[in-house]
């Protein structure tokens, strides 16, 4: 015998606050059609549901039963609805973004800390990766948001780019490296000392080679190769190693007063870091409220960064 579920969960009310009108009240509806189901439900089943002459309304064995199915219904139905509503309002759902590693793990991981505690029923799902592969995890539906630098996108590509920091690269060291107590290093003073790669993949390691070889280097010393930020951060603060890092990560790291920015000019990239996103990606609110998380984030640290970068004195 097929019940209908609606059916059920009108049972599960009235068994819940002990009357029809109660039951009626709880769900929204009107009492006579509650009573009618109830009466066309004892009918069809050939049972009571209901103990006669008790009120409160109590239910018989058989009345019990069905309203615990009820029950379970009326709580899933409910549940639905908080989820639609949550997710209607972005304070629930899953966002999927992808990006840059060493801006991720220095600036990215710290904001999704801070969405989280504002939005804690919002889970993010972060990977890894260089424009080229982030283009594709966009356009497979595999992330819905990348953070990454870019410098300009085909057209045609597909893809929306909103901008939330200029390039702009320093050469990094240990913050008692010996070119510190130089008054002003020269560009050929780095050329005395070894060198970090970015990883693989890296637009980085191009502005490395780049840079070299607008100091007059005719090969580059490299030392280290292929490591995380945190790698990178440890392998500069036990060696007089030189690494060519985003202003900004080297920023983030202020606090903890193990690297620093040589004074020295260097070439910045004709790129900015920004949120890449399909033109054409349905509308998530969850995503879109992360979105401008990051984007707030980014305009208060643009104040902070130009700050800090305006206390060093740079080499000319």
């Amino acid at each position: 015998m097929k019940i209908d579920e609606r059916h059920l969960i009108q049972l599960a009310a009235v068994v819940k606050t002990g009357g029809v009108t109660e039951g009626a009240a709880l769900l929204g509806m009107a009492q006579p059609a509650v009573s009618r189901t109830l009466s066309m439900l004892e009918k069809r089943l050939g049972e009571p549901l209901f103990l006669k002459g008790k009120r409160p309304l109590q239910p018989t064995p058989l009345g019990r039963a069905l309203a615990d199915h009820g029950q379970v219904m009326l709580a899933a139905s409910r549940k639905a609805s908080d989820t639609i509503e949550s997710f209607r309002v972005g304070k629930g759902g899953t966002v999927r973004i992808g990006g840059t590693p060493f801006f991720m793990d220095a600036l990215i991981a710290g904001m999704v800390a801070e969405f989280q505690n504002q939005h804690p029923d919002v889970r993010v799902d972060q990977s890894y990766g260089y424009f080229p592969d982030l283009r594709a995890a966009l356009k497979a539906d595999q992330i819905d948001l990348a953070i990454c630098p870019i410098d300009i996108l085909d057209e045609g590509s597909g893809l929306e780019f909103h901008e939330i920091l200029p390039g702009r690269n320093v050469v990094a060291c240990r913050v008692t490296h010996p070119l510190l107590l130089k008054r002003r290093p020269q560009p050929m003073h780095l050329l005395d000392y070894p060198w970090v790669a970015p990883p693989p993949g890296s637009p980085l390691l191009a502005d490395l080679r780049s840079m070299l070889l607008s100091f007059g280097a005719t090969e580059i010393r490299i030392r280290y190769t292929g490591g995380s930020l945190m790698s990178v951060v440890n392998f500069l603060k036990g060696s007089d190693a030189l690494t060519v890092l985003p202003h900004s990560v080297v920023f983030a790291q202020r606090n903890e007063k193990s690297i620093t920015a040589l004074p020295v000019n260097v070439p910045h990239p004709q790129r900015a870091l920004g949120l890449l996103k399909r033109a054409d990606a349905p509308r998530m609110p969850a995503v879109d409220h992360f979105a401008r998380h990051v984007q707030r984030g980014f305009d208060n640290l643009k104040h902070l960064i130009k700050r800090h970068e305006e206390s060093v004195v740079w080499g000319l």
